[in-house]
């Protein structure tokens, strides 16, 4: 393990950035840590679906070329978080001291976040337009202090109530600054992001790939695989409902019952577009802080055989989200990462298979989505040819796509490309 890992090397390979939203919460610390102990031989990257060998030719960044930084607004340094999360069972012991110093060197690159709950007009003094400004030049400053080919911004921050008056949330100022940054962006949380009618423009015209929203680690899982079950056996479901009990930062959020709401929406979306229509039933989510970090899911089905026989089945998912989620954020990172180096722009709908409510069109069941990743990883390959597919962008949109100078827009020459870079390529809270 090197000492000193985030600074600039005379390696020849391209190093990329990993901006984190939510930076020293549980996910991105167990998504540090983790990433420091599979690049450095101490565990094995089970759960990380780009170590298996249908991603082994597609170009993707190795973990060991991965720098860390961020935005929260917490100040717990994360050697001292991981240190809370070794001792609840979710890092292994001996891990917080073994990758300290990778700890702190990411610690070293995280900024103060915003606005805060119950600021008013974007926070004292500012505009949401000046926030962006602020975030976005902390992210190019990122990109050229630490000499970067590129950098991905991944929210893991916790679950926000949707607006209702239709000002910008912090999530969606975040997902702003990362494409006036020209940064690919991943909204791991239910929180709007870019699914907001003001960054419409922005979205269309950043010239950058962008994935979300709301990563499947648990219930809903399992939710992609039993819907097309059922629907696949011909067998009629009369009634779905669920219960959530969990801790944690994420408990502590979803007991708003406008958070909660906003994560429900994403659990149903994978029963109506698997089923046809939304059954009866709804989820429970409970805020139990003697869990911690731990999660159990139960889901009860009820549903018709052969001649109206009653039948139900029952599921119990017992897990820890940080871990579950870690994995998958360093996945969405080395692909929107490659997809930007190689040219793709707009939303990846191919990486579907990692989220709840999927950008853009494409199928909902757990295999249709497992079998577009594997063809996504075939088109991220330098013999490839055109991953565009004669021009096409990944959202079905000709051109290229020249960052736009609307009102949340890329100003021109104003991209964390334009600072250093390290060899090829383009540039680019807590759960």
């Amino acid at each position: 393990m090197s000492a000193e890992p985030s600074r600039p090397t005379t390696s020849t390979t391209p190093r990329f950035g990993v901006w984190l939203i939510g930076a020293r919460g549980s996910v991105a610390t167990t998504a540090i840590a983790g990433c420091a102990a599979v690049a450095g031989g101490l565990h094995p990257p089970t759960g990380m679906i780009t170590e298996t060998p249908d991603f082994a030719s597609c170009g993707l960044p190795p973990l060991s070329s991965l720098v860390f930084g961020g935005h929260d607004t917490v100040d717990c340094p994360l050697p001292k978080r991981a240190e809370h999360l070794a001792a609840g069972g979710v890092l292994p012991h001996g891990l917080p001291s073994a990758v300290h110093a990778e700890l702190v060197a990411a610690d070293r690159e995280i900024r103060p976040g915003g606005p805060l709950p119950g600021d008013t007009d974007g926070g004292p003094g500012r505009t949401d337009d000046a926030w962006i400004d602020a975030f976005a030049a902390d992210i190019r400053d990122f990109v050229r202090r630490q000499d970067l080919a590129g950098a991905v911004v991944v929210n893991v921050a916790s679950t926000e109530p949707a607006p209702a008056d239709g000002s910008l949330p912090p999530s969606s100022l975040y997902a702003a600054a990362a494409l006036r940054a020209g940064c690919a962006y991943v909204n791991f949380t239910p929180s709007t992001g870019l699914h907001h009618p003001a960054l419409t423009a922005l979205a269309a015209s950043a010239g950058v790939p962008y994935a979300g929203r709301d990563g499947k680690t648990g219930q809903t899982l399992l939710r992609s695989v039993l819907g097309p079950m059922f629907a696949q056996r011909a067998l009629a479901v009369r009634a779905w409902s669920g219960t959530n009990l969990l801790g944690g930062g994420d408990g502590a959020a979803l007991a708003d019952p406008a958070a909660a709401a906003a994560k429900n929406a994403g659990k149903e979306r994978v029963l109506t577009d698997t089923l046809g229509a939304a059954p009866e039933g709804e989820v429970h989510i409970d805020d139990v802080p003697a869990l911690g970090d731990w999660k159990t899911a139960w889901d009860h089905i009820a549903f018709d055989g052969f001649l109206g026989a009653r039948m139900v089945l029952q599921t119990t998912w017992q897990g820890c989200d940080s871990a579950l989620a870690a994995p998958l954020v360093l996945d969405l990172a080395r692909l929107a990462a490659r997809a930007q180096q190689r040219g793709l722009t707009g939303p990846l709908a191919e990486l579907g298979f990692y989220f709840k409510d999927p950008v853009g069109d494409g199928p909902a069941s757990l295999g249709e989505q497992y079998a577009e990743l594997k063809r996504f990883a075939g088109r991220l390959r330098d013999d490839a040819g055109d991953p565009g597919d004669t021009g096409v962008r990944a959202d079905g949109r000709t051109g290229g796509g020249a960052a736009g100078s609307e009102a949340y827009g890329t100003a021109p020459g104003d991209r964390a490309a334009d600072g250093p870079r390290h060899g090829a390529g383009d540039s680019g809270g807590r759960r």
